[in-house]
């Protein structure tokens, strides 16, 4: 159920082979990890995440493989922020921050998602940020939204060696562009060192500008919920009533699915020819609710599919940003755009623009006919504007009753 953002997430695993040319969308930034929580903003990106295994090439195998560099992470821990004020300004004044901060590992360990949640003098902290690792290049891309924007931005790519994480990005500040690293140090089995420095020269002299040092408290337990939580959440009882109504749209998708999906075999060709497989997700409430994070996997007839979405609620827009990864191309790829869109009436609509086979195109996902137990989602292509749209993907979920939560 990549898709899911509703029902139907899976529905955007579009197509295998034409899926991965759409991947190059998603570029979450999301740096966060446990320790670091990025100061500037961030952008949103496509829904769901689609991926098809794969053998690694001849030469993957000689290089160090990095997948688990972050495994010293899982868990709960006991967070200390100290932040630069004005960063890049001279200014010497730093504001302090504690609270706590969850890692769990996902997408059977080749991603993991930290959720920041800190109080300090200066105010209240929130971050979700999604690692993804790439077995090609061996390296991860860190990939932040923060609770006030529902957005994610430009990641910060890198890698771990002798023992320290080290990631890049470039990105404007104030008005300018500059470099921005990440940085993994003092790493223990109960402790470990995050700090994020901007420079303005090039990588010539870096100011550091967040320090977050971590300590273990206990083993944080996976969490998700079905048909309970999707009727909870209807009516009321199960958050608070000063979140905005639209955040829990997503809600019914929570829990275990068997998905049966149908591909049109070509788009915008005039196409009759449906392929048919059927699949499983799993959808898991993150954030305080204000996320959640879809595992999709089915057999279809081009091989096998893995994909993971995120769809996070923009509290300011009352829309949701659905950014997808594939299990080929985990980087989630560029330029960051997502899928945005909301429900209205018990139906959800989606939007972007995008390239197909090189022409611009829209694009449009709808999630309806949505109860306790299933959903239905379509994936829509138009290349006259909106005009009129073909069908190209159809998604029709049933929760799986014998999985308990």
């Amino acid at each position: 159920m990549s898709k899911v953002d509703l029902a139907l997430w899976h529905t955007e695993i579009m197509n295998l082979e034409y899926t991965m040319n759409s991947l190059r969308r998603v570029g979450m930034y999301f740096l966060l990890g446990t320790l670091g929580y990025p100061l500037h903003s961030i952008p949103a990106f496509p829904q769901i995440a689609i991926a098809t295994s794969g053998t690694p090439g001849p030469n993957v195998s000689r290089e160090r493989d990095g997948q688990h560099d972050f495994d010293f992470e899982i868990g709960t821990w006991k967070t200390h922020l100290t932040r630069r004020q004005h960063p890049l300004t001279g200014s010497t004044a730093w504001v302090d921050y504690e609270g706590t901060s969850v890692v769990r590992k996902v997408w059977s360990g080749r991603a993991n998602l930290v959720e920041l949640n800190v109080d300090g003098a200066a105010g209240h902290i929130q971050g979700l940020s999604l690692r993804l690792y790439n077995p090609k290049s061996h390296q991860w891309s860190l990939n932040y939204a923060k609770a006030s924007g529902g957005v994610l931005g430009q990641p910060t790519i890198g890698e771990f060696k002798n023992g320290r994480g080290e990631f890049y990005d470039q990105e404007p500040f104030d008005g300018r562009v500059i470099l921005v690293r990440n940085v993994w140090s003092d790493i223990t089995p109960t402790s470990c060192r995050f700090e994020q420095a901007f420079s303005e020269d090039g990588g010539k002299t870096w100011e550091v500008n967040w320090i977050a040092t971590d300590t273990r408290l206990k083993e944080e337990p996976d969490e998700s919920s079905g048909a309970a939580d999707f009727k909870k959440a209807r009516t009321g009882t199960q958050h608070a009533s000063t979140e905005p109504a639209g955040q829990h749209d997503f809600d019914f998708e929570i829990g275990t699915w068997q998905i049966h999906l149908s591909r049109l075999q070509d788009r915008l060709v005039g196409s009759k020819t449906w392929v048919k497989f059927d699949g499983t997700s799993v959808t898991r409430r993150v954030w305080e609710g204000r996320a959640n994070l879809e595992e999709f996997e089915t057999d279809s007839p081009t091989g096998h599919i893995e994909g993971l979405t995120l769809r996070v609620f923009n509290p300011q827009t009352d829309q949701w940003s659905i950014y997808w990864a594939n299990s080929q191309d985990p980087t989630l790829g560029q330029p960051i755009q997502p899928m945005v869109g909301e429900f209205k009436n018990g139906r959800g609509e989606f939007y972007d623009q995008e390239l197909w086979k090189g022409r611009s195109v829209f694009v449009r996902f709808v999630w309806s006919e949505i109860t306790p137990n299933s959903a239905h989602f379509e994936q829509s292509y138009s290349d006259d504007g909106g005009k009129t749209w073909e069908v190209n993907w159809i998604t029709d979920q049933t929760r799986d009753e014998s999985v308990k939560h």
